[in-house]
């Protein structure tokens, strides 16, 4: 099952209310033909009502959505022609594995010769070969997300449609899953849009994210763009793990408690910004500082050990409390921290990101 023709998909102006709550506002977004793209956002972002909308199942108030060159907001759902992999699922309890991945096959009236050959295939592409004549109840959750995965590409759609479809699994299955998904994309090329709230997860699995808040868009980039270069304070902040320090800007010069920092980067205009930090980005320096790295001088307050990784936390002289996030192996100066240590942290000018404190709520 491999060579899928896939559609790309725009979306023009999509507004949806509920009441006096924008649950979109107007937004605009190309997904790209045979892209893994992927709407990220916290819960009541608007990222499902988005996912419904393409897939029929809720109508906008005003706006288009195209798929290739057919405009499909007044199209019923059965008539999109899209897969749908469902966040519980959604199989049916008294059909066996194959029953219910052939299912969308009988409804186009398919022989059953070729439904029984198009269902082992499919199941053979999720890894579920000799799976279709076990009862649903007796799989468990992976195996119900494969099954329900082989019945959204068994009749070879040229949109797939995902909602939050790892979310019931443990941590190390969805691990698991998320890397095949991704290999599943790969092999077969239909254009996907997938919904999460897990922010690894997207950067992960995806070729662009799409990060909304409050229904609407609030940056659409690839994933290392997303996390180096965020767009606002609020795609910072959602993204990864952050601290902010106010900063004084004027023209490209930057100061920190009355200090000029290297900046590797700054949006433009001239509105208020802020210093983005991420703790792997910081470094314990025991020497000298390299050129182009900005020092802090702090006291620790605390040490985490997380296994891999341990954090940890600083308050700085000139400012809040920030993370530090440095591996765990023995003898190294960070295992050697202890509470109550004065430390000096060093921050290289490419990993110095100036965000706009602007632009993360409502208009």
């Amino acid at each position: 099952m491999t060579g899928t023709d896939s559609l790309p998909i725009s979306i023009a102006g999509i507004t949806k209310r509920y009441g006096d709550v924008y649950a979109l506002d107007h937004v605009d977004l190309e997904v790209r033909s045979g892209e893994f793209l992927t709407l990220l956002g916290p819960s009541g972002s608007g990222k499902t009502t988005l996912l419904m909308a393409l897939a029929g199942f809720t109508r906008p108030d005003s706006g288009s959505i195209r798929f290739g060159d057919r405009e499909i907001v007044l199209t019923p759902p059965h008539r999109r022609d899209v897969g749908m992999v469902f966040q519980n699922y959604a199989l049916f309890p008294h059909m066996s594995v194959a029953g219910n991945v052939g299912y969308p096959l009988r409804l186009r009236k398919v022989a059953k010769a070729e439904i029984a050959a198009r269902v082992e295939q499919a199941l053979e592409t999720v890894k579920l070969a000799g799976y279709g004549e076990r009862r649903v109840d007796q799989l468990s959750g992976g195996q119900k997300q494969r099954v329900a995965l082989a019945r959204a590409i068994v009749f070879r759609p040229r949109i797939l449609l995902m909602d939050e479809p790892l979310s019931a699994l443990d941590k190390q299955l969805r691990e698991h899953m998320q890397i095949e998904l991704r290999q599943l994309h790969e092999r077969l090329g239909m254009t996907t849009v997938y919904v999460t709230h897990d922010q690894r997860e997207a950067l992960t699995m995806s070729d662009r994210i799409a990060v909304i808040n409050h229904g609407r868009l609030m940056q659409l980039d690839a994933p290392r763009r997303i996390y180096d270069r965020p767009a606002n304070r609020f795609v910072a902040d959602f993204i990864g793990e952050s601290t902010f320090l106010d900063v004084e800007r004027d023209g490209d010069t930057v100061r920190f408690g009355g200090r000029p920092m290297a900046v590797g980067w700054m949006p433009e205009g001239d509105g208020p910004v802020q210093l983005l930090i991420r703790p792997e980005r910081l470094a314990l320096l025991t020497g000298e500082a390299p050129d182009g790295m900005n020092r802090f001088e702090g006291r620790v307050q605390a040490i985490v050990y997380q296994g891999d990784t341990a954090l940890a936390y600083v308050a700085l002289a000139d400012g809040p409390e920030v993370a530090l996030r440095a591996g765990t192996r023995t003898g190294t100066a960070f295992d050697r921290l202890a509470r109550g240590d004065t430390v000096t942290l060093g921050l290289h000018r490419d990993d110095a990101v100036l965000v706009p404190v602007e632009g993360g709520g409502r208009r």
